[in-house]
């Protein structure tokens, strides 16, 4: 009971409390109809039993109520049934955190507390407090295990192996597009494949134990490929002698480890506690968004070279991920979480069919050939649809062997050249960028908080790290948390941390089957191509859904949106056509065109690098989005709630909650050596 002394009179107004972190940033806990990237179910309402008789309610005081409290606990003593407690958030005095204990009904389903509504658009709404959902309580309703959970090792290995292989395509399709662009042959290809397992299962581990902890799989980001083969498709490289791969490998992996060490000086230095200021979901959606549409160029003509292949994949993959998503099979809805691997394994064995049946044979003619070779015009008409069609071109699996363990500069000495370097240090912003957006979004799923500003940075400067250990072993590309991941968490229901961390492990053991990398090598680029085609369309609707923290109607986003999608587009393409003859006869194909805009960009000052840093970083899509979104969304005026500005747990507060401090703290007592530096911890 309260003090009278301290009551308000009946004409006071009660303090209004702050609302909760996720419903500042517009996450609801109800939603009519199929899962979204960041639910993974319909959420029903508790039902709250009437009481027997009206009850007198006394006045409450503003602390009883939620309202703004000294650092204290207020508890309540359960209805009906006397056991324990809910902790809720509230504001201190300080600024922190707090907690505030309340009554709730012991129900199997969830809990509910009383809280006010807040005031939106500088309107109150109700200042009373009021019962409903927490969008927490009813976590447990919609995800099957949670952050810290650990169910046992049957369950674990198996929701580990599954959360894996739903992101099969976000691991391995990358390498499949550089290695070839490079010049590399399938021996190479699957050396990179086993490489990237490698390397992801070793990074994943890294963050989930020192990083953010959150349950998010390392890999190589979309984020990095523009970049990447822009780098390849430069100039200087075109008519190389030799083996290209290596060369071009080398340079590649000199600009990753430098602008990857600018990323983890970003994040460890605190930089990154103030660029968060600036990264808001008005921001973070356009950004990921143009990284997906960037490639629409390179998706469909690529698969064109064999429709009736490609088509069957797309429609196979819609069809289990849209009309067969409710399907259930023992408990698990296998169409949605497996469409991607399902899709490709029955296109495989089709393609399979149709060249062991000879419908892809034209008399005379040899796919192992070079078109250069051929002397036939019949055999030249038909070789890309050989090539492209036929199941049994890749020798991949047959020349790779059954052991090989992926080590550090095992392409030899990488390449430091400031001007790719400077290109990939811009890059890794956007990468830091993606991060944000990916840890906030799965902290709504998985944590009792949001993280602090100092484990976004922590994870920031871990991401670093682990982009230079990318670079040290050679993937081609950053490693970075996958924007996908979000995605499979809200499907698979999957959220603990000992799950990722299993699958890690036997994604490091896998990575050691050199047949396992030769098998992925082996995969014809026809389905390379329409799998991207769904990847990158996922990407670019994963990063608008991040909208849902904000005020998506508001005609001030709706522009903000609108500019920096069309400039991401416009710009880069006045860029990559710059100069360009419709009739050129470049060495270079047409879908990577728009890569070598560094031979032939506007800026033509008499520096060449100068000319070369600015015609490449302004010819991609998602530096432009960046840049024009977030300059509109911090000058432009608006609510907090309006642009769904992020909220992260505060340090003090979080360092006071046992359940924040188990879900973010450092492990093995390393964070007792980091207690000094405030922006890498709680």
């Amino acid at each position: 009971m309260s003090d009278p002394n301290t009551r308000p009179k009946p004409d006071d107004s009660p303090a209004i409390p702050p609302s909760s972190w996720a419903k500042k940033t517009g996450f609801r806990p109800r939603f009519s109809g199929e899962t979204t990237a960041s639910d993974s179910g319909p959420i029903t309402r508790p039902p709250v039993p009437p009481p027997a008789t009206p009850p007198v309610a006394p006045p409450v005081s503003a602390a009883a109520t939620g309202a703004q409290v000294n650092g204290t606990e207020v508890k309540k003593k359960k209805e009906g049934e006397g056991g324990g407690s809910v902790r809720l958030p509230v504001k201190t005095n300080g600024g922190g955190g707090g907690a505030v204990e309340m009554a709730a009904p012991a129900t199997a389903a969830a809990t509910v507390r009383e809280r006010e509504r807040v005031v939106r658009n500088g309107d109150v709404e109700n200042a009373l407090p009021q019962l409903v959902d927490d969008e927490f309580v009813s976590r447990n309703t919609h995800m099957k295990y949670e952050l810290r959970d650990t169910p046992g090792l049957v369950p674990i290995g198996f929701y580990g192996f599954q959360h894996y292989l739903s992101m099969l395509g976000s691991l391995v399709l990358i390498p499949l597009v550089i290695v070839p662009a490079m010049g590399g042959d399938h021996e190479d290809m699957s050396n990179v494949v086993s490489t990237v397992l490698f390397v992801s299962g070793m990074t994943t581990l890294l963050q989930a134990n020192f990083g953010s902890r959150l349950p998010l799989i390392q890999g190589p980001s979309f984020v990095f490929l523009a970049p990447a083969l822009a780098i390849i498709k430069s100039p200087e490289f075109i008519g190389l002698n030799g083996n290209n791969f290596k060369h071009i490998m080398k340079e590649l992996q000199g600009g990753i480890i430098i602008a990857s060490a600018f990323q983890a000086l970003l994040g460890y230095s605190g930089l990154m506690t103030l660029l968060l200021r600036l990264i808001n979901p008005v921001v973070v959606s356009p950004t990921i968004a143009a990284v997906g549409l960037s490639f629409y160029s390179y998706g469909f003509p690529q698969m064109g070279a064999c429709l009736e292949i490609g088509m069957v994949q797309i429609l196979l993959v819609i069809m289990f991920s849209l009309y067969l998503r409710k399907v259930s099979i023992l408990g698990h809805r296998v169409f949605l979480i497996y469409a991607v691997p399902l899709g490709l394994a029955i296109t495989w064995a089709m393609s399979f069919l149709l060249t062991e049946a000879g419908a892809y044979k034209y008399d005379g003619c040899d796919v192992n050939i070079p078109t250069s070779n051929m002397l036939s015009d019949h055999c030249r008409r038909h070789v890309n649809r050989m090539k492209s069609c036929r199941a049994d071109t890749s020798h991949a699996l047959n020349s790779s062997p059954w052991f090989r363990f992926p080590y550090p500069l095992q392409w030899g000495t990488p390449v430091f050249n400031w001007k790719m370097v400077i290109v990939m240090c811009v890059v890794s912003v956007i990468a830091s960028v993606d991060s944000v957006g990916s840890y906030h979004a799965s902290s709504l799923l998985v944590a009792s908080r949001p993280p602090t500003p100092g484990v976004v940075s922590r994870g920031i400067g871990l991401e670093g790290l682990c982009s230079i250990l990318a670079g040290l072993w050679g993937t081609g590309t950053g490693s970075t948390t996958l924007t996908e991941n979000v995605h499979t968490i809200a499907v698979t229901k999957m959220g603990s941390r000992k799950a990722v961390e299993l699958g890690a492990c036997v994604l490091i053991i896998l990575s050691l089957v050199g047949k396992v990398g030769g098998f992925i090598a082996s995969i014809p680029q026809v389905m390379v191509a329409g799998l991207l085609c769904i990847m990158w369309a996922m990407l670019a609707a994963l990063g608008l859904s991040n909208l849902r923290y904000s005020e998506a109607g508001s005609s001030r986003n709706i522009i903000i949106i609108g500019l920096s999608l069309f400039f991401s587009l416009s710009v880069p393409a006045y860029f990559q056509q710059y100069g360009l003859t419709p009739n050129s006869n470049s060495p270079v194909p047409t879908y990577f065109q728009p890569y070598i805009v560094a031979s032939h960009g506007p800026f033509r000052s008499q520096y060449g690098g100068l000319n070369y840093v600015m015609n490449t970083v302004l010819s991609f899509h998602m530096v432009i989005a960046f840049v024009v979104a977030v300059i509109l969304d911090n000058t432009v005026p608006g609510s907090r709630q309006e642009r769904g500005v992020y909220v992260w747990s505060e340090a003090e507060a979080a360092r006071r909650e046992p359940a924040v401090a188990k879900d973010y703290g450092l492990p093995f007592r390393v964070g007792k050596m980091f207690r000094w530096v405030r922006w890498v911890g709680l």
